[in-house]
């Protein structure tokens, strides 16, 4: 079973219902697709894997090695233990903001993931504007709940992450189960190495690479806007003892001060209370101490605040 991949630039031409049927399909009955021919560069996409793979040699492997979870891995090793680390991920990783400190040391980097920033949030926006006219929402809707009303206030974050070969992966998760607490995530994921996997009916399925894709998945605020017609979808990464598996997500999400809500035409009668109204910033309280459980117990808890 494949995650759909669907070409998005055949939007602008004569198969545009075929391709937002595609989209719809990806959102309803996935959490999970993959875009080809998006229209972000590719020799753009070949520098953020040369400067992504080069920071990590030059900035990051070094520190990744004496890190907690390769310290916990070896002495579990000795001990011949079979116990798993269920409370660690073997991944190496750091945020890249507008206003945060970006590493220094490799050439190109901070041009390059700028100007990769600049295009990914830019196809987010195109991807939120198919998403409203899918469920028939006025042009623009989604947007702006995410910008919480404003025209560009939403949280913009990109996590640089690489997951190295594991010596045990039996005894420890790439990155455990989750779904996304926020709106749309745009993945470039790793075109060689595999390990992402997202769940569905049931059973764990590959998110394959595809070379120069944006694998795109949909976040909690997304099912609650859409009123459960979008659901976001648990996903996890396995540890594997080959390979060094790259993986950029980009996050669309609201600020904090967002209130977020079913939108009201998604609604069905007057009193529909299987999301609640809640202020963002309550809800990542909550998704801080329970992200790797069930989310309709985060809706429970923001349901009480």
């Amino acid at each position: 079973m494949a995650i759909p991949v669907i070409d998005f630039s055949k939007l602008n031409g004569e198969e545009r219902a075929q391709s937002l049927a595609q989209i719809a399909n990806g959102c309803e009955q996935w959490g999970f697709f993959q875009l080809i021919n998006h229209g972000i560069p590719e020799e753009l996409l070949e520098k953020v894997k040369k400067v992504s793979s080069e920071c990590y040699k030059l900035e990051r492997e070094e520190n990744f090695k004496n890190s907690k979870v390769v310290n916990l891995i070896n002495e579990l090793a000795e001990t011949k233990s079979s116990e798993k680390l269920e409370h660690v991920d073997w991944e190496d990783v750091f945020t890249l903001l507008d206003d945060n400190e970006w590493p220094l040391k490799t050439p190109g980097f901070r041009e390059t993931m700028a100007e990769y920033r600049c295009e990914v949030k830019k196809l987010a926006e195109r991807l939120m504007e198919v998403m409203d006219e899918n469920l028939g929402l006025p042009e623009g809707y989604i947007k702006k709940v995410l910008n919480g009303g404003e025209e560009d206030n939403a949280f913009f974050g990109t996590k640089v992450s690489h997951y190295p070969p594991c010596p045990h992966p039996e005894l420890v998760n790439g990155l455990r189960a989750h779904t996304d607490a926020g709106g749309i995530v745009l993945l470039f994921q790793d075109d060689k190495v595999s390990g992402l996997q997202m769940l569905k009916d049931g059973h764990w399925t590959d998110v394959q690479p595809v070379p120069n894709a944006i694998v795109i998945n949909t976040g909690d605020q997304i099912e609650v806007l859409s009123n459960g017609r979008y659901k976001s979808c648990w996903h996890r990464v396995l540890s594997l003892s080959d390979g060094n598996r790259r993986s950029i997500a980009s996050f669309y999400n609201p600020p904090l001060k967002a209130t977020i809500y079913p939108a009201p035409k998604l609604v069905e009668k007057e009193v529909d209370e299987t999301y609640p109204k809640f202020v963002f910033g309550d809800y990542m309280s909550v998704y801080a101490e329970q992200k790797f459980l069930p989310k309709e117990l985060r809706f429970q808890a923001v349901r009480a605040v």
